[in-house]
């Protein structure tokens, strides 16, 4: 009777270590015996003119919510090098990236054929939250509760880490080409992580990056300028960059620059109302000895490095574009196909 009764307790004990073992990924909420899997979700569609299909994938960020991408990699199994690709503000999700893989992806066919794979990628919309605070997070009911909510260059440094796990993707050799806040996004990213080979910033618009100041109380507020001026000479941009340095909290910007360890090619565009905050991305870049190139090109319109479909639907880049597309391939090649 009492071998009986311990063989009963034995039971109890192993049925009660085995309903211990909790699957879930919400543990203080639920209990779950086995873990809950299922594969990944992905989109696999045709690229019009194109043999090489787009992978829309949707990557887990740091709050949970997902951000789609759309990546694309030559024939063949890899691994490849890959450039991810930001276009200036974020939002629109996976509608943006549809389009602009059918519609606005001419310099992505270039990067191509030239044997790096791509990703067109998407993150949440610019915030007024001062750049500069730390994120944190700390336990609450179980779960994460942040002391603010993720920017949007967070979210990008996620997507370039799900990047570098694609069995196709050359972890070693991921880059960066972004336009505008894309740009000043590249050296949000490069002064926090690590993880980049090189980048382009296009037409960087680096005002939060370099710690530009508010306005004294007071000033008349200056007149507004067109996106692309009438005339920018090279006096008239050099006087600028001088005024600009005037306007940052140089220390702080320095700073952030210092931890940059990647590559940097800055490109400018001669006549943009912002060209004085591209050139002094660079200068302060090259006078902390960082690995950086400048070249500046008088095109007529911002964001021009990314080439899209004419009315006739046929990628026709100019002479410009041509050529901007062209020293970020060579920029690349140099930074990211060597050892």
């Amino acid at each position: 009777m009492r071998g009986t009764f311990l063989v009963f307790l034995t039971a109890i004990a192993v049925s009660n270590s085995v309903a211990q073992e909790n699957y879930s990924i919400d543990p203080a909420w639920l209990d779950i015996p086995k873990a809950v899997g299922g594969e990944e979700v992905v989109l696999t569609e045709p690229v019009t003119g194109s043999e090489i299909p787009v992978e829309l994938r949707f990557v887990e960020l740091l709050d949970g919510v997902y951000a789609p991408i759309g990546f694309r990699k030559p024939a063949g199994e890899g691994p490849f090098p890959t450039v991810v690709f930001a276009h200036m503000n974020g939002g629109y999700g996976l509608r943006w990236i549809r389009e602009w893989t059918q519609y606005g992806s001419g310099t992505l066919e270039a990067f191509l054929d030239a044997g790096y794979a791509v990703v067109w990628m998407r993150y949440r919309a610019e915030v007024d939250t001062p750049y500069g605070t730390e994120l944190t997070v700390r336990e609450f009911q179980g779960r994460d509760r942040w002391n603010r909510g993720p920017l949007e260059y967070e979210d990008a440094i996620e997507i370039v880490e799900y990047v570098k796990d694609l069995p196709s993707v050359d972890a070693d050799r991921v880059g960066w080409l972004g336009v505008s806040h894309g740009g000043e996004m590249l050296f949000k990213v490069a002064s926090e992580y690590q993880g980049l080979r090189a980048g382009v910033a296009s037409e960087p618009a680096a005002m939060d990056y370099l710690a530009q100041l508010p306005p004294e109380p007071n000033a008349p507020p200056e007149p507004p300028q067109p996106e692309t001026m009438e005339a920018n000479t090279p006096e008239m941009q050099a006087a600028a960059v001088e005024a600009l340095r005037g306007q940052i909290d140089e220390q702080q910007a320095m700073e952030r620059i210092n931890a940059v360890e990647m590559p940097i090619f800055v490109a400018g565009r001669d006549r943009d109302h912002n060209q004085s905050t591209f050139r002094l991305s660079y200068e302060l870049m090259e006078e902390a000895g960082k690995t950086v190139q400048w070249r500046s090109y008088d095109h007529d319109r911002h964001g021009f490095i990314f080439v899209q479909r004419n009315a006739a639907g046929a990628y026709e880049p100019d002479p410009l574009q041509r050529a901007a597309v062209a020293d970020a391939i060579a920029f690349f090649d140099r930074h990211m196909k060597s050892d």
